[in-house]
């Protein structure tokens, strides 16, 4: 019988134990367990690229690329680091007796034990305010934040500057946040709490969506560099974490904002990748690029979820201003998406230059 994924196994694991009860609480489901018979050679009969693998029941004989050989035990101290990660891999196994085998996607591993090093009480001074510990927080810091979201692609060296940035706000029911035709001036992520998001048409306000722990707004505004196109308030009493223009350029929107010009683009959408035009469906079948798909900017965050992960997506407008906020927003969100630099204005005078 498969023994169970617990907070106890992986405590037993390195360098899992060095991560805390509420990261390996975040950890299990993305842990698969193996069982192979005995006999069998684990190693020849899975392909494990990518992953780090733990021996955690049963013994095993493995015998590395290096020519060392070695029987391991699970729940031992030799089975407490990993069997296999990255290009290490035995290139022969055989089990002693019935064994079982953890395994884990190396790089999610490595991006929570990246930001557990970097922060390692887990706890957050940010602003000068009072420490919170992100391991605490079900939103922001979330594993699926830290291995798919924004904070995925962050450069490490990155990291511990965007939280030495952020400024703790608290935040009253019925407050506005942000209002429509106001500058943008910071970006917010939410700690706890909820937000309405409404716009004013015709002159009523619409609710377009509801925010809660964890999501972001108020980028559109500074990566378009333009005036805030909805009103945020805030639905109940919560924390907010913001983030001055300045900071988010330097340290969020210049490393997640791919710009490629027309002729690359030309080339990775031959390659297979996919156009996204954010313009109106008007503009859009005017003059929109062949195999394109029609994404207006503010329905982008809803279509996301949509998009294939593993697909890259070129995204355009006239001018490159909608886009660029359409780019990051998906990026934000894991997506391989890249701006056309100047928009279909800019890659039409390119061509023109050289006829």
């Amino acid at each position: 019988m498969t023994e169970p994924v617990s907070i106890d196994l992986l405590a037993r694991l390195q360098p899992l134990k060095s991560i805390g009860g509420e990261g390996l609480r975040e950890l299990l489901p993305r842990c698969r367990m193996h069982a192979f018979a005995r006999a069998s050679d684990p190693f020849s009969a899975t392909h494990w690229s990518g992953q780090v693998v733990y021996l955690v029941r049963g013994q095993l004989l493995v015998s590395m690329q290096d020519g060392a050989s070695r029987v391991l035990v699970g729940g031992y101290d030799l089975a407490a680091v990993p069997v296999a990660r990255g290009g290490k891999i035995p290139i022969r196994s055989k089990a002693i007796t019935d064994v079982e085998l953890l395994s884990l996607e190396e790089d999610t591993l490595d991006i929570v034990v990246t930001w557990n090093q970097l922060v390692p009480s887990g706890e957050i001074a940010l602003g000068g305010a009072d420490q919170t510990d992100w391991r605490m927080m079900s939103g922001m810091f979330a594993l699926d934040n830290l291995t798919v979201g924004a904070f995925a692609s962050l450069p490490p060296a990155n990291i511990q500057r965007l939280l030495d940035k952020f400024k703790r706000v608290p935040a009253k029911r019925g407050e506005t946040i942000i209002k429509q035709g106001d500058p943008g001036d910071y970006y917010y992520l939410i700690e706890s709490g909820r937000c309405k998001v409404s716009r004013l048409v015709a002159g009523s306000p619409v609710q377009l969506a509801e925010l809660k722990e964890g999501n972001a707004f108020g980028e559109e505004a500074l990566v378009a560099e333009t005036v805030r196109n909805a009103t945020v308030t805030m639905s109940t009493d919560g924390m907010l974490l913001r983030l001055s223009k300045e900071d988010f350029d330097q340290l969020l929107l210049a490393p997640l904002l791919l710009k490629v010009t027309g002729e690359e683009a030309a080339r990775k959408v031959a390659a297979g990748a996919t156009w996204i035009d954010v313009r109106f469906p008007a503009e859009y079948q005017s003059d929109g690029y062949p195999g394109a798909i029609n994404i207006p900017l503010n329905d982008i965050r809803q279509a996301s979820a949509a998009l294939d992960p593993a697909k890259e997506y070129i995204v355009y407008c006239q001018t490159g201003r909608r886009s660029s906020a359409a780019a990051f927003l998906l990026s934000q969100r894991g997506l391989q998406a890249a701006l056309l630099d100047g928009g279909m204005r800019a890659r039409a005078g390119a061509m023109e230059s050289v006829k």
